[in-house]
């Protein structure tokens, strides 16, 4: 299993890494990396979408004709489209979120910028995200470039990841210390 996870991180690392060079040789950074952050979202929303890049029985051609036409309705750069196409054709769509992670993290590294996720019970105004942005811009002392997710089961509150620093300050967690303290007590 080690070895499978290593190699899936060596993997998502080199086209990462090709589509970060092709792309800023074509001067799209910035539209490659909004596709890939889209994309993102719409393979953690859609069930479908996931059964897509991660299922072995679907036929080699069938998963390039699905994955593109998902690239071209959401009107993708072309850049992005044939990349993603020539990922679903190597048969390796189940490597596309560990691929967009690295691609967004070296990207990142590129401009000097901190990644940070951030997960949230609710999706954020953006009042509220630059709220968060600055406060972390506060704490890391340069530029941040947010990763937003949303998960409902926290009831309230965020988590913040950046680099190996977590700080979770969701209600589901401080119930969860509370429960915790009471049983201590009792």
């Amino acid at each position: 299993m080690a070895a499978q996870i290593s190699e899936h991180g060596g993997l998502a690392q080199r086209y990462a890494a090709a589509l970060l060079e092709l792309a800023e040789e074509k001067r799209g950074l910035d539209a490659v990396s909004a596709d890939l952050v889209a994309l993102s979202h719409m393979i953690a929303e859609s069930s479908d979408l996931q059964k897509l890049i991660t299922s072995p029985l679907m036929d080699r051609a069938d998963q390039s004709r699905a994955i593109a036409a998902v690239a071209k309705a959401a009107d993708f750069d072309d850049l992005t489209q044939r990349f993603v196409g020539l990922i679903a054709a190597k048969r390796r769509l189940f490597a596309l979120p560990a691929i967009i992670k690295s691609f967004q993290k070296m990207l990142a590294d590129k401009r000097g910028e901190v990644a940070a996720e951030v997960t949230a019970a609710h999706a954020l105004t953006d009042t509220q995200k630059s709220a968060v942005v600055e406060a972390i811009k506060r704490v890391v002392g340069g530029k941040v470039s947010i990763d937003m997710k949303v998960d409902p089961s926290l009831l309230g509150g965020l988590i913040v990841r950046v680099g190996s620093r977590m700080i979770d300050g969701s209600v589901k967690t401080k119930l969860q210390k509370l429960q915790l303290a009471m049983k201590g007590v009792g």
